[in-house]
């Protein structure tokens, strides 16, 4: 098997690893991984706004604003005024969301990063460089789906 054969495997792997989290995430949370990734970061913060969930994701605030009407819809998080600026509209996690966040399985995006930090720092430097030239190489220069192992869903 030559090496171009090898690199598509080993990207169909990938692909499929991510489909599978997907599905398994649909079926056990009732959500996509971008929208779980969106919950989670409403989580840790206790609220946000649209736009530094977008910035932390790496994502237009357009798509944010999408992900969070869906969300929304499904009862998993509300829009509340801020208190601190009236300006500012807060997304607040719902006692929904932190259920539907408890029954999810771990996050591929976490178990990478777990992973990937227990790396040394040459060979993560080595990963990086090279996922950045295959990203390149299929011309994925999109910055609103940067961050996002899901971009599909966007």
């Amino acid at each position: 098997m030559d090496r171009i054969d090898v690199c598509l495997i080993a990207l169909r792997r990938i692909l499929r690893a991510s489909e599978m989290h997907g599905r398994e995430l649909a079926q056990s949370a009732g959500m996509t991984p971008v929208q779980l990734r969106v919950v989670q970061i409403v989580a840790e913060t206790g609220s946000s706004t649209g736009t530094a969930i977008a910035k932390r994701m790496h994502v237009a605030p357009a798509t944010v604003t999408a992900i969070i009407d869906k969300l929304e819809r499904a009862g998993h998080v509300s829009r509340e005024q801020s208190l601190a600026d009236r300006r500012q509209t807060m997304i607040v996690l719902t006692d929904q969301g932190r259920a539907a966040l408890a029954r999810a399985p771990d996050a591929l995006q976490q178990k990478f990063a777990t992973d990937f930090d227990r790396l040394e720092d040459w060979e993560q430097a080595m990963i990086v460089a090279t996922l950045e030239r295959v990203a390149s190489m299929l011309d994925s220069s999109d910055t609103d789906s940067g961050a996002v192992l899901y971009p599909g869903e966007l």
